[in-house]
Order: C-alpha cells, then sequence, then structure tokens
C-alpha cells in the first residue's frame, strides 16, 4: 500500500480558486508534480503532461463506470472512437452550421435589441448556444435546452463538491431524459430514420464487433457530448472577455475574419476553459523525481501546461503567428477531443456573428465578472455592452 505525501497544496483553496491561472502558473515552477487530498497527483508542466498524454499503457483513461469512449484504454477505445469519428467529420459540421448560425443570430438579435444596456453574456448567450445547437445536432425538441443547461451546471458543481449522491441524482436525469428520446424512436414503427433523421436515430444503429451499443453506453456517449457544451461556454465567456479588454483585436478580427480560428485558440491557449483529466498509474512511475505507484490517480493541468513558458516563448501574450502544435486546447494524443470539430464550428460561428454585428464590445461599468472554480475556468457572470 502507497504511502501519501503531505500535501503541497489545496486545489480548492480560496487563494487558489481566486485566481486559478496565476496559481497553477506558480505550482508549475514551485511544484511541477504536487500531491493533494483533492486531486491527489497534479501535473503542471507542459513537457510531463504531453508524456503522459503519449503513453496510454502507463496512463490509463479507464473508468469504473461507463465512460464511452474517453474512459476507456486500447484496444476497446480505438473500437470505439473509431465507430464515433465520422459524426464530427466536415460534411456533418457543414451540414449543421446554417441551424448553428440562426441559433447565434436569434440569441444576438435579441441581445443587441436591448440598445445600450448591460447584459450578463453568460446566460443571454454563452449558456443557451451551445446546448441549443447540441439539440439541433441531435436532432432533439429545441426546448430540451432548458433541461440540459439545468444539468450541466449541476454536474460541475458536482465535480468540485465530490457529492456522491448529487452526483447520481444527476446521472438518474441525464439518464431520463436520453431514455425519453430513445423510446420516442422505438415507439415510432415503420421506418424510424424517416421519421427521425438525426445524429440520435444513427448512434443507436451503431454497431461494434457485430453488437449494437446498450442504452447505458448510448447515454454515456451523448452525457459526454453535452459536458462539452459546458466547456464551449466557458471558451465564449473568456473569448468575450478578451475581446472587450482588446479593442485592437477586435477591430483586426472585424477586418480580417478569416485569422479567427487562430485567434480562438490561441486566445484560449492563454487562458483556458478546463482545468483538468484524469488518469491513473499502471505501474510504478517517476516523474520529476516524484515517485507515483502503481493505480495512483493523477491529474493533468491543462492550464498550467498550456502557459508554460519552457514551450511557449511569452506564455502570456496571445499571439496571432503562434505555432499551435503544442496547444493542448483539446488534449493530445488518443484521447484528442472527438467532438473538437463541433466546438471549433460553435465558437466560430459566435465570434463570427458577434464581431459581424457589433461595432464595440465593452466590459460592463456597473457588475465585475465572476469567474467559474474548479473544474471550470471560465466566468459565472460576465456584464458587457454590445454596440
Amino acid at each position: 500500500m502507497s504511502t501519501h505525501p503531505i500535501p503541497d497544496w489545496d486545489p480548492r483553496d480560496i487563494s487558489v480558486l481566486g485566481d486559478q491561472r496565476h496559481e497553477y502558473d506558480e505550482m508549475r515552477e514551485r511544484c511541477p508534480v504536487a500531491y493533494s487530498h483533492f486531486l491527489d497527483w497534479s501535473l503542471f508542466r507542459h513537457e510531463d503532461i504531453v508524456n503522459v498524454l503519449a503513453d496510454p499503457a502507463t496512463y490509463s483513461s479507464a473508468s469504473k463506470r461507463c465512460a464511452v469512449p474517453n474512459g476507456m484504454d486500447p484496444p476497446e477505445h480505438t473500437r470505439y472512437s473509431r465507430a464515433l469519428a465520422p459524426y464530427f467529420r466536415p460534411e456533418q459540421m457543414n451540414a449543421l452550421e446554417p441551424g448553428c448560425r440562426r441559433i447565434a443570430v436569434d440569441l444576438l438579435q435579441a441581445l443587441l435589441a436591448r440598445g445600450d444596456a448591460e447584459v450578463d453574456f453568460i446566460p443571454a448567450f454563452a449558456q443557451p448556444f451551445p446546448i441549443k445547437t447540441l439539440c439541433t445536432f441531435l436532432g432533439w425538441p429545441s426546448e430540451t435546452w432548458e433541461n440540459l443547461r439545468g444539468w450541466t451546471h449541476g454536474n460541475q458543481e458536482v465535480a468540485f463538491s465530490q457529492n456522491k449522491e448529487a452526483g447520481a441524482a444527476l446521472a438518474r436525469e441525464f439518464t431520463g431524459y436520453v431514455m425519453a428520446a430513445l423510446r420516442i424512436r422505438r415507439e415510432a414503427g415503420g421506418d424510424v430514420r424517416a421519421r427521425f433523421p438525426d445524429i440520435t436515430t444513427s448512434i443507436m444503429e451503431i454497431t461494434i464487433d457485430g453488437v449494437g451499443l446498450s442504452d447505458e453506453q448510448i447515454v454515456s456517449v451523448l452525457r459526454n457530448w453535452t459536458a462539452g457544451q459546458g466547456t464551449v461556454a466557458a471558451s465564449l465567456g473568456i473569448l468575450v472577455y478578451y475581446l472587450a479588454g482588446h479593442p485592437d483585436m477586435q477591430q483586426r478580427l472585424r477586418r480580417e475574419p478569416a485569422l479567427l480560428p487562430a485567434a480562438i485558440d490561441e486566445i484560449l491557449r492563454a487562458d483556458g476553459p478546463l482545468v483538468a483529466n484524469r488518469r491513473s498509474t499502471t505501474r510504478d512511475v517517476e516523474i520529476a523525481g516524484r515517485k507515483i505507484d502503481s493505480g495512483e490517480k493523477l491529474s493533468v493541468n491543462w492550464i498550467s501546461a498550456n502557459r508554460d513558458g519552457r514551450t511557449f516563448d511569452d506564455p502570456d501574450t496571445v499571439r496571432l503567428d503562434r505555432d499551435p502544435a503544442d496547444n493542448l486546447l483539446f488534449g493530445a494524443g488518443i484521447h484528442y477531443c472527438l467532438g473538437a470539430p463541433l466546438a471549433r464550428l460553435e465558437m466560430r460561428v459566435a465570434m463570427e456573428e458577434l464581431l459581424a454585428r457589433t461595432t464595440t464590445i465593452a466590459l460592463g461599468a456597473n457588475d465585475l465578472p465572476r469567474r467559474h472554480i474548479y473544474p471550470s475556468n471560465g466566468f459565472g457572470e460576465l456584464p458587457v455592452r454590445l454596440r
């Protein structure tokens, strides 16, 4: 049995949660492999994290609960990932883009109709936009987004509180949404694909090694995709916050919208939306002089890795000419985010429409922005004025 060291830090301390980027930067330099009671081992350096991502045999993603495919290791992960990847091909994203854009336009028109009034960008746009887009993607009724927004928020709170009872209740709640969607299709009779020509129906028809996905596996897939929309919402808040503080960048992107994909990736490299992901060791390892026993849990800190000056010159500065190869915004290795094309589409469309329909994006004068806490690094509130 391993003997854990005295904790090096407490990720839930108010000093950490008050400015996560600064504290993770400090940990990277002071204690790049740190132990805490909350996260067990945490890695902060880009090089160490890339090494972990490149070695899934040693650093396992396997989960005790059904988690398809992010909670799987090869060869199981390979089979399921290959079956799900086609849903995010360019042709799928191209087909979704008009609907995604209509949702963005409708939300922005409602915001701009308020004139010069100060609005909270998070509940008014950042939260509903990606979840409404997901409902369109899945073929779910548009009103479902309100339920999914509440579930996404609750899911983030449970990740911080580690309240098992609340987590189980949220799991049952989400299962109910998915099972209702499956039941409608199963009871439709006749040609289900003709009546419901959508992604949900297609997922029900997936077979792997001749066996269809179980209901539990379908719930897991859709839970993973829905949770990802919370990260997109956090990203949109961070992007708007940055642009509000950098009017020159706003104008440049209005003049040169082709720069938006690079700008989005680079802004989110410097100020990432998601704090960390988990792995567990399958053998004894040593990282930066710290010995970690087999079976230990560790987290890879994306925010710190993407701000590591050993990899990124002047990491605080947003530079559109920076080589994106080392950016871990969507991870790396076999667990590179399958839904990255959807997230990129959503962020690009949202920012294109926001910049095209405004002359100025400014922070509100009356209320200060409020940051989220672990596992997010986005904003709980973001008062802005759109002109």
